[in-house]
Parts: structure tokens; C-alpha cells; sequence
């Protein structure tokens, strides 16, 4: 039972949304980082967006991703994102495993993260965006 799991806070670990100039335009993606000085298992990502948009309610697809180790200090990149859902409420529920404990928190983008006013330079990749402590 779920209520049975001990869940230690999340420390060292962020998710950002940034874009990337390409020759065609811009290229958005989400990242996680991983600032521990050990590696993060069985690193579960699960995301989605919903909303009201146009005056009617909106939900994406539930997208679930596996990334089997994340090493200390490191970047990896979860999906490429579609500036379309930043008027949605988007939703990224992550899971992982440091040696036998599990950890897991749920980062939250409000559509009005992304006005371009808030990004920023995320220098652990070096990209503009916003970044989820």
C-alpha cells in the first residue's frame, strides 16, 4: 500500500522546460537534473496537461517514461514539448530510487510560467526556460 511506502523528500533534483534555437525555429524540451552526488534508478517520469482552453476543458495524453539511470550530477532529457500546452496546467510526476529508497515529487508549470518575462538562463544546460526547484 502506498501508505505503507516511506517517501523522503526530494532534494537535488529539478525539471526544466527549455527551448533551443534550431535553423527551422525553436525546440522545446523538458529535462531532468540531477545535482546529487549519486546516481538516481528506475527514474519514472509520467506527464500531462489540462485546462481550460478556448472556453472548453482540455486534458493531453498521460505520457510515461523510463529512464533506467540518471548519474550523479547529470542531464537527461524526458520529451520534446509542444509550446501549444502552455496554456494548460502541465503536470510532471516523478519517481526514482536511490540505493533502496524510493523518492517522488510532482512539478507543476501554471500556464502562466511560460510568459517570456519569466524564462531564464538554466545553466546546467546551458538553454533558456524555467526551472522547477
Amino acid at each position: 500500500m502506498k501508505k505503507d511506502i516511506d517517501f523522503s523528500p526530494v532534494t537535488g533534483v529539478k525539471l526544466a522546460i527549455a527551448k533551443k534555437e534550431t535553423p527551422t525555429g525553436e525546440e522545446w524540451n523538458v529535462f531532468i537534473i540531477n545535482l546529487n552526488l549519486i546516481e538516481l534508478n528506475t527514474v519514472l517520469v509520467t506527464s500531462k496537461g489540462y485546462g481550460i482552453l478556448d472556453g472548453e476543458k482540455r486534458q493531453t495524453a498521460t505520457l510515461r517514461h523510463v529512464i533506467d539511470e540518471l548519474g550523479a550530477q547529470s542531464i537527461a532529457k524526458v520529451e520534446p514539448i509542444d509550446p501549444v500546452v502552455f496554456a494548460l496546467t502541465n503536470e510532471f510526476w516523478v519517481s526514482y530510487y536511490i540505493l533502496d529508497q524510493i523518492f517522488d515529487k510532482k512539478f507543476i508549470f501554471t500556464p502562466g510560467s511560460f510568459d517570456p518575462a519569466h524564462l531564464g538562463l538554466i545553466p546546467e544546460i546551458g538553454l533558456k526556460g524555467i526551472l522547477h526547484p
